[in-house]
């Protein structure tokens, strides 16, 4: 099950809990299965946090590839500009060549690094943003464990102010709303 299915069976478990009559709104909850839905929660949460090692480890090997790559074009360039070295003009175009691919070599090595960086802060991102949003599932759903019951099974009978004349319930229901 995903962590949201999980989130919701127990969110049902909470629902169907039977409240205990003068236990101040405590419920009586299949424990079990509670810690069933938590423990196949905790599974599922470290297959996201390996995904988002990977992405890291991919940033790394992205960036020395791009950098191999830089290297690479700067070697075959001082290369070539060795080759041209015959005679003075030959020198003088040879100069200008190699650093035309110097400068583009090094502009090609920021564009990929920059892409690369970009890349990987867009997964990331998404990333924290899965791991944010289970994070306040899991948070919530404990929460709610926590919580008593609000409203018990059985409606009691109205109780009506003398002064008044409405239903003191709905008063205090109205200020703890407030």
């Amino acid at each position: 099950m995903t962590i949201r299915e999980n989130l919701d069976l127990i969110d049902d478990i909470l629902d169907a809990a039977w409240t205990v009559p003068l236990s101040g709104g405590r419920c009586v909850v299949d424990i079990e299965k509670i810690r069933e839905a938590l423990d196949d929660i905790r599974l599922n949460m470290p297959s996201e946090l390996k995904q988002a090692r990977t992405i890291v480890d991919d940033r790394k090997i992205i960036i020395d590839d791009a950098r191999k790559e830089a290297e690479s074009k700067l070697k075959i360039a001082e290369e070539r500009a060795k080759k041209l070295v015959d005679t003075s003009e030959i020198v003088k175009q040879s100069q200008q060549r190699a650093k035309e691919i110097l400068a583009q070599a090094n502009t090609q090595s920021r564009e990929i690094k920059r892409a690369a960086n970009e890349y990987v802060e867009n997964i990331l991102k998404n990333a924290e943003e899965l791991l944010i949003n289970s994070l306040q599932e899991i948070k919530t759903t404990r929460q709610a464990v926590r919580k008593p019951a609000a409203a018990p099974a059985v409606p009691s009978p109205e109780i009506k102010s003398p002064e008044t004349k409405h239903d003191v319930r709905d008063s205090e229901h109205t200020e703890k709303t407030k």
